[in-house]
Parts: structure tokens; C-alpha cells; sequence
């Protein structure tokens, strides 16, 4: 079975950092930012990369829809 590699894209000034989607992430991909956004707010974004397997989780519960995740399959 090949094997899923993931990738999360955030939209920095949509997100409000609320937490949901870290919080939502089984494999611990995604964290705030210590930088902010035009609006002064911590965004998550994907600080283990290599963790991530796409599962979508984050998209799914994000309430602003600020995440778009993307799955590949690799060898």
C-alpha cells in the first residue's frame, strides 16, 4: 500500500487562532506561529511537517475554513 504524504496551507489573515485545528491534529503537525497577522493573531501553521498524513482533521473543524489540506501518494 503506498503511503499518504500530507500538507496543510493556511490562510494566515483568515486565521483568528483559535486552536481548534491544532488541538483537532492527531500526529501534532500543526502549532501557532510566533509571528502574527495583520490583525494581531498567533496563526497556525505546519511546524512537523513530516508528521503530517493529510487526514484533513484541521479542515475539517477549522470554524473560518482557513485550511485547505492536500494529500499525495508517495512510493
Amino acid at each position: 500500500m503506498a503511503k499518504v504524504k500530507g500538507a496543510v496551507v493556511v490562510d494566515k489573515e483568515a486565521c483568528k487562532g483559535c486552536g481548534v485545528c491544532v488541538d483537532a491534529c492527531p500526529h501534532d503537525v500543526l502549532a501557532f506561529n510566533k509571528e502574527v497577522n495583520s490583525k494581531g493573531y498567533h496563526y497556525s501553521y505546519m511546524e512537523n511537517a513530516d508528521a503530517c498524513v493529510g487526514c484533513a482533521n484541521c479542515g475539517v473543524v477549522c470554524p473560518d475554513t482557513c485550511i485547505i489540506v492536500y494529500r499525495v501518494k508517495v512510493s
